[in-house]
């Protein structure tokens, strides 16, 4: 029962974070490169490269015509869309400000590892609290929509879903290729020093 209500929370917030992230993306261009290099996730060989928001975007705004909201729902959409801007521009400063703070703490000679612990754990608490409000305010217009538009969003995370589950299963594949990291096949590594 536990895990099928944890299954349940998790797939509401991917509904969240999926119509979210995107339009928080294209909405505020970032002021940093995505971290790591070509063939890193985040970087431009990665998924979310240079064509991964857009073509996220593209969905989203295919979907959001598909719904056909009614003037109740596209002020939830809004409200859910301006709670993430704001709750991804706090999250980002608060990034930028962890950082300067790390950059700080490694001039010392000797490193506080506790204070750079909590000052970590911190910053992840606000942000845990950030996503929770973006997640409720996305849930609260997903609320808002009649069983047709809820079937037709259901449909585009399975689609989402899938795709994802394929991602993950090439990344396996690949991973068993290289010496056998975790969810390798067994004796993947042995095959390939």
């Amino acid at each position: 029962m536990f895990k099928q209500s944890r299954f349940l929370a998790v797939t509401a917030a991917a509904l969240a974070l999926s119509i979210g992230a995107v339009n928080a993306a294209s909405a505020a261009a970032p002021d940093v490169p995505p971290q790591g290099g070509p063939g890193m996730m985040g970087g431009p060989g990665g998924p979310d490269g240079h064509r991964g928001g857009m073509q996220m975007k593209k969905a989203l705004d295919k979907l959001r015509s598909q719904l056909n909201l009614n003037a109740d729902q596209e002020k939830a959409w809004q409200a859910a869309l301006n709670t993430m801007k704001q709750n991804h521009e706090a999250m980002r400063e608060s990034h930028k400000q962890m950082h300067a703070q790390m950059e700080s703490m490694k001039q010392q000679p000797i490193l506080d590892l506790n204070a750079m612990y909590a000052a970590h754990q911190k910053i992840e608490q606000q942000n845990a609290q950030l996503r929770d409000q973006t997640s409720a305010a996305w849930l609260n217009f997903y609320n808002t929509l009649n069983d047709q538009q809820k079937t037709t969003v259901s449909t585009a995370l399975k689609q989402r879903f899938a795709r994802m589950e394929a991602r993950r299963e090439k990344m396996h594949e690949r991973w068993g290729q290289h010496g056998g990291m975790h969810g390798a096949p067994a004796g993947a590594s042995a095959a390939n020093p």
